[in-house]
């Protein structure tokens, strides 16, 4: 009996130890403080007050935290002074999304056109396409704004990492035509996400809009995409992706 005691005590107080050193959970990502400011842990909108946090409301994401009602904190607030410009265009000038073709194109005439091109070249398993093989209806992608798994091709959307009316905004409407509608079928400015997000985001820019997860992979692309086509990355956007770098 004493040796099973003097065995069992050592393993006690190891468990023990372990209970004191582990924490029970993971930190949240995102702390909504009770002054309504998200505070997040990591990200290029990671918060230099988190720790500093003790009494909150836990958020999975910034995104969430922000629809609650909440705001970010000063420091990363999008100052007047940088905000991209975007100069006041006439009515003859403004955005329409014919300027870039009329919907997806199918330049191989093989019936699928971009859209189900893209869902059936980023999906993960063979999709499953309709009676006369023009569109996916089924499949496995994953969504780069949050991780998650789309089955359902009515649940995905083709999100335009660079919205048309920001690259119109932004000098697009200088282009030719031909260019703009490159442009809106160019698979480096194509991804597959939840339809949701994508209504969210909008025509925002990455200084007013960030997917919940992969923020700085995001910026990277975003960036990446105006480089390709010779739109200019204002100082915001710069800010933002030299928070990334140095994250990294």
């Amino acid at each position: 009996m004493c040796g099973e005691s003097e065995t069992v005590r050592p393993i006690f107080l190891f468990i023990t130890l372990l209970a004191v050193i582990l924490p029970t959970d993971a930190s949240p990502q995102i702390k909504l403080s009770r002054n309504g400011v998200c505070h997040a842990l990591t990200g290029p909108m990671q918060s230099p007050y988190y720790d500093r946090v003790k009494r909150y409301q836990a958020f999975a994401s910034l995104e969430a935290c922000l629809n609650a009602g909440g705001r970010l904190p000063k420091e990363l607030q999008p100052n007047s002074s940088h905000r991209e410009s975007v100069p006041s265009l006439s009515k003859a000038d403004a955005y329409s999304r014919k300027h870039f073709g009329h919907g997806w194109d199918d330049e191989d005439g093989d019936c699928q056109n971009t859209r189900h091109e893209i869902l059936i070249r980023r999906s993960t398993v063979t999709p499953v396409l309709n009676e006369n093989g023009c569109r996916a209806v089924h499949g496995r992608w994953i969504s780069p704004f949050t991780g998650n798994v789309l089955s359902n091709a009515q649940e995905v959307d083709i999100d335009h990492v660079v919205p048309l009316k920001w690259a119109w905004d932004h000098g697009a409407r200088k282009w030719t035509r031909d260019k703009r509608e490159q442009f809106a079928n160019d698979p480096v400015n194509l991804i597959a996400v939840e339809r949701s997000l994508n209504r969210q985001k909008g025509a925002s820019g990455p200084t007013q809009w960030l997917p919940p997860k992969n923020q700085c992979q995001y910026v990277a692309r975003f960036v990446r995409v105006l480089h390709i086509y010779d739109l200019p990355v204002g100082s915001s956007l710069k800010a933002l992706k030299l928070r990334c770098s140095a994250m990294n």
